[in-house]
């Protein structure tokens, strides 16, 4: 499902416009990435955990050369799936 769809979604079960729809999810969009900016999570219980996640430094390889490579430090986030999701899931 991408973005239009789901604004779609929404703007049916709760009784909003598509624009109004769009604006929700980009509201939250724009929260969860401030959020993960700041090293902070965000949890909807029952949906799931946003978290941002340390990758230590290490080595790798270059594919095509084969020689290897330092690989920086870095942060990225993760998604750990709520028990509602699972369930929903399953």
């Amino acid at each position: 499902m991408r973005k239009p769809e789901l604004a779609a979604e929404i703007a049916d079960k709760a009784g909003l416009s598509k624009e109004k729809a769009g604006e929700v999810i980009n509201a939250f969009t724009d929260q969860v990435s401030a959020a993960a900016a700041r090293g902070e999570d965000t949890s909807l219980i029952g949906f799931g955990t946003f978290s941002v996640r340390k990758r230590e430094a290490r080595q790798g390889r270059n594919p095509q050369t084969g020689a290897a490579i330092q690989i920086p430090a870095s942060k990225t986030v993760g998604f750990k799936a709520g028990k509602g999701l699972k369930d929903a899931v399953s």
